[in-house]
């Protein structure tokens, strides 16, 4: 009798590796624990009644079309609405434009299948997206970092690097309310992106999950709308203005683009749920979504306001921390010499009751491990004042 057999995994499997920090934020998804961790909006603010009705009338449809396939590239009317919808924030668009997706984070995956080989390079801010990483690493890339200040990615430093690195196929961006930092990359620095990228021929994934979550300051021109030799895939989410269960998000790029990713589409999952695309549809028909959102901003606006002032109150002076014009994140500095892995595992779990995520997993190269994400959207304005005098104080102990 033989033992057990042992898959032989392909080589690109060598890169799909479990996050570091998943069992601490899995720790911290204990009620007991009060938690700045995930990238979750509000669920009190989710408008429950209002999609209770439209998921109600979607599954009653006489047709019983809501329940049934779909086109692959998503329902014609769904993508003429977020058509509407991107041309209203200044990127004008037509429904053939469009591609729904299952999330944005779909079109992260779809992006680097499409475009990258093997050992080839990816641009990414450092730091970037941990999502984004999680999606690229199947295509087996390199990646050349980027740093970020207060104005979003450095410029200069894209334009040497593009220089020397030929190999480099594609530049990914969160221009609007960076995750995991929380800034905005100016508008002088959205003209340079594209005119470099138009230099060195590489195309730019713009995500835009948070651009609709200002708080203040006035609005910028996607990357999109700025894009001249269709360069750009902005990819857009109804995850943090609608619900994250829904799982809808979009692309909008150039025909050529939109038809490869389409077809990865159909390999992928055949189609995005057409019950969730219905009930989107029917949402946005009936209900001012401009509204909603303004809703949510307010609500932010309030909890980022108490969270940083209970930060400047109980923090040490040597951690800083960024103030985002919008978003869900602050991004937290600490000394060098500090490991934000190492602290919230041996105390501020233990012993604060409190999580967030270290930072040093958003770095694509070289982590630094002295950097916290702390979400401000999810907890109770309450269980935040709680939460960060806790983390306060735990800090000032160990510091």
């Amino acid at each position: 009798m033989t033992g057990p057999t042992h898959p032989r995994f392909a080589t690109r499997m060598d890169s799909v590796q479990p996050s570091a920090i998943r069992d601490l934020l899995a720790l911290g998804a204990d009620p007991a624990i009060i938690s700045f961790g995930g990238g979750y909006p509000d669920a009190s603010l989710f408008p429950r009644d209002l999609l209770e009705g439209v998921y109600r009338d979607a599954i009653r449809d006489p047709s019983g079309d809501p329940l049934q396939y779909a086109p692959s590239n998503g329902l014609p009317k769904l993508r003429a609405q977020i058509a509407a919808l991107m041309t209203d924030d200044g990127t004008p668009c037509g429904p053939d434009d469009v591609l729904i997706l299952q999330g944005s984070q779909q079109g992260l995956d779809f992006a680097a299948k499409m475009l990258v080989n093997p050992t080839e390079v990816i641009v990414v801010e450092d730091p970037t997206f941990l999502g984004a990483l999680i999606a690229f690493a199947p295509s087996q890339p390199r990646y050349a970092p980027i740093p970020v200040d207060a104005d979003g990615m450095d410029i200069d430093a894209l334009e040497a690097t593009l220089a020397t690195t030929p190999q480099a196929r594609m530049i990914y961006t969160v221009p609007d309310f960076q995750n995991p930092t929380g800034v905005t990359l100016s508008l002088p620095r959205r003209h340079r992106l594209i005119d470099l990228a138009n230099r060195f021929d590489v195309t730019v994934i713009e995500d835009t999950p948070y651009r609709h979550i200002r708080f203040s300051g006035q609005p910028l021109p996607t990357l999109k709308s700025l894009d001249t030799q269709g360069r750009v895939i902005h990819l857009g989410s109804f995850s943090k203005i609608l619900v994250p269960a829904m799982r809808l998000g979009w692309a909008v790029a150039t025909p050529q683009l939109l038809e490869k990713m389409g077809l990865l589409k159909v390999a992928a999952d055949t189609q995005t749920s057409t019950l969730n695309m219905t009930a989107a549809s029917l949402f946005l028909e009936r209900n001012d979504l401009h509204a909603h959102i303004a809703t949510l901003c307010q609500a932010y606006r309030q909890k980022k306001e108490i969270m940083l002032d209970a930060i400047r109150r109980h923090f040490p002076q040597e951690v800083t921390v960024t103030d985002p014009e919008g978003g869900l994140f602050t991004w937290a500095h600490f000394p060098e010499g500090f490991d934000a892995t190492a602290f919230m595992r041996d105390h501020a779990l233990p012993k604060a009751r409190v999580a967030y995520v270290p930072g040093g997993s958003f770095f694509a190269t070289t982590p630094r491990p002295n950097h916290a994400r702390i979400n401000f959207s999810a907890p109770s304005e309450a269980r935040i004042r709680l939460g960060i005098k806790a983390l306060g104080r735990c800090l000032k102990s160990h510091m």
